[in-house]
């Protein structure tokens, strides 16, 4: 009978596993498929991690974490979980080869990852001028033209983040129409330094050795094609939420999630069911930044701690 099971390694999980046993939880063990870190160790370039000075790459940051958080007794199954279930107070994971695990408090921090739009060059030049994180990569096209492609809250959002830091934004949406809140619409059309390019489909994004050099858009109506020279492209088309392991037999989630999947936490990251917590990107309002991430699994981690008592 396991005390806690992590299921993800990404920071969030990480972090978690590292407050959980440090905290006198004997029996803590982090299902991960693969090397613990997370989607950040695809990353070229981080510099916005507190106290780390260096321009570093997602995996060199990450580097030392797994050590770390095991140096307290958390365990590294490399496996998957596929599915959760709970009888009483306790919860039962069955792993992809068919294992079968008990616990008496599971967190989930499994993430989401950024939808690809799927144009012609996307995954060539992803990392090397395609970004799906503002925040993170903004910086790094300062003062020079950038281009957005999506509708949403989120494309609008960071659209009008990124004309803060950059000459000119391209904000790219295949409709004339948006599907943001009007208020976020107001304030992207009174940004001096947008431009909309609407009705267009993403036809490539070219460049070099080096990286992007420009995006080709082609008009729906006209069929008129047209380059837009950027060295910065901002795909944000939706995420999907990796939540499978919460899926029960009969279609529903073992717990509360919203309309996109996204698992609803409180302050404490509690779900709907005790015992139950989630942290990181696949929780609700999710920053979607590593140190945000962090901080969640140590929230988790705490609180699971008192819950088990």
């Amino acid at each position: 009978m396991l005390d806690l099971a992590i299921i993800g390694g990404g920071p969030a999980g990480l972090t978690a596993g590292l407050y959980a046993t440090r905290g006198g939880l004997k029996n803590v063990v982090m299902f991960e498929m693969g090397m613990p870190g997370g989607q950040i160790t695809g990353s070229s370039e981080i510099e916005n991690y507190p106290g780390q000075a260096e321009v570093v790459s997602g995996m060199d940051l990450m580097a030392n974490w797994p050590e770390q958080c095991q140096r307290f007794g958390l365990k590294h199954e490399m496996a998957q979980v596929d599915n959760v279930t709970k009888t009483g107070d306790i919860f039962k994971l069955v792993t992809s080869d068919k294992k079968e695990y008990e616990a008496r408090a599971v967190l989930i921090a499994t993430g989401s990852v950024p939808k690809r739009a799927g144009f012609k060059g996307e995954n060539e030049f992803f990392g090397r001028g395609i970004s799906t994180c503002a925040t993170c990569d903004g910086f790094f096209y300062k003062g020079k033209e950038v281009a957005v492609i999506g509708g949403g809250d989120s494309a609008i959002e960071e659209a009008v983040y990124l004309a803060k830091l950059c000459k000119k934004v391209y904000l790219v949406h295949r409709r004339d129409t948006y599907r943001a809140a009007p208020s976020t619409i107001e304030h992207m059309k009174h940004t001096e330094n947008i431009e909309e390019v609407t009705n267009v489909i993403v036809e490539e994004v070219f460049g070099d050795a080096m990286g992007v050099t420009g995006l080709k858009v082609k008009h729906k109506d006209t069929g008129e094609i047209r380059d837009l020279p950027t060295p910065g492209v901002f795909v944000f088309v939706g995420r999907d939420v990796l939540n499978a392991p919460l899926k029960q037999a009969d279609g529903t989630f073992l717990c509360d999630v919203n309309e996109s999947g996204e698992v609803i936490v409180d302050l404490r990251m509690r779900t709907s069911v005790p015992g139950l917590y989630a942290a990181g990107d696949i929780r609700i309002d999710a920053p979607k930044q590593v140190v945000c991430a962090a901080g969640d699994g140590a929230t988790a981690a705490v609180n699971i701690i008192e819950y088990l008592g």
